[in-house]
């Protein structure tokens, strides 16, 4: 019976011993590693450990000697070609850096000319139209300021509404009408904002707004309702002033879309509508002509903008 209970414990002391053992070699590995740490081949003067593959640093240098993506390694191939700078002179100069915060416009407008062919139509005249075709040119003398001119030409394009129409077989009444041939203004232009949307997923539209306000001539006439058979009417300028309000979508930094409502203001001499006339008076020409109204016409131009020239340079780089 004891000689077995020694068998067991001579078995359970061979197992435990190569545990034991290898908790005593790392014991020791950890100790000789603070052993180095403290007073090793690795200390410096002082006491200071330094560090394996630790170089001095260069003046003017981002990156130390050695370091992967620093410019050490250049110097040590050429030293010529390694930057060298005084540091306290550069510590002494004034910083005078200019940031800015927001992206550059994306189509310049300063010094730059401006086309716009364009198609127009009438809004509030629901007796006669008077579409047409116009042209604009304008010259930005900054981002958001421009000088320009526009010509409108409409006699070819006079329409009678069916709506007038209408009115004079059902009611017997005679509506007088005035009908239009060109109109030109000298104006001015204001870009109070712009920026960019996104469209279709992935496309970026940029876009402005402007104001524009002018002054000029337009030539009118009135049409012979009342009385057609003795009168004859001819197209007579009048001073008219003009404001409105437009945006254009630009497609590239020179060709843009532009929807713009204006309206033009004149005074307009209308047709007389007294018909008690005597027939022999009513061949004079100043029995022809009735009220003096302040003439609003609103109209909707659709046209494209190109500028000139095609490409630009920044003032300042991005």
């Amino acid at each position: 019976m004891n000689k077995n209970r020694i068998g067991l414990l001579v078995a359970a002391a061979l197992c435990a011993y190569p545990g034991i053992t290898l908790a005593q070699d790392e014991g020791d590995e950890a100790a000789g590693e603070e052993v180095v740490d403290e007073g090793g081949e690795g200390e410096g003067e002082g006491g200071e450990v330094e560090e394996p593959g630790a170089e001095e640093e260069i003046p003017g240098l981002e990156g130390e000697v050695g370091e992967e993506g620093g410019l050490g390694d250049i110097c040590e191939i050429d030293p010529e070609a390694c930057p060298q700078l005084d540091l306290e002179k550069e510590a002494q100069k004034d910083l005078n850096e200019v940031i800015y915060a927001v992206q550059q416009i994306y189509a310049k407008r300063r010094g730059r000319f401006e086309l716009n062919p364009y198609w127009s139509i009438s809004l509030n005249d629901q007796f006669i139209q008077h579409p047409g075709p116009g042209i604009a040119a304008n010259f930005y003398v900054s981002e958001v300021l421009a000088i320009g001119a526009n010509f409108n030409y409409y006699r070819p394009f006079n329409v009678d509404s069916d709506f007038n129409a209408d009115v004079r077989r059902a009611a017997r009444v005679g509506v007088p009408l005035t009908e239009y041939d060109w109109n030109a203004n000298f104006n001015f232009f204001y870009v109070p904002a712009y920026g960019k949307f996104a469209g279709f997923s992935d496309f970026i539209f940029h876009w402005d707004l402007y104001l524009v306000a002018g002054a000029g001539a337009i030539s009118t006439r009135p049409i012979a309702v009342i009385d057609p058979d003795n009168r004859f009417f001819e197209f007579e300028p009048k001073l008219a002033f003009n404001a409105g309000l437009g945006a254009r979508i630009f497609f590239n930094r020179w060709f843009a879309a532009i929807l713009e409502i204006r309206d033009y203001i004149f005074q307009e001499e209308l047709e007389s509508l007294d018909t008690t006339v005597d027939p022999d008076a009513a061949r004079d020409k100043a029995n022809w002509y009735g009220d003096n109204e302040l003439t609003n016409n609103v109209q909707a131009q659709f046209g494209v903008s190109i500028f000139m020239p095609f490409s630009f340079e920044y003032r300042l780089p991005k």
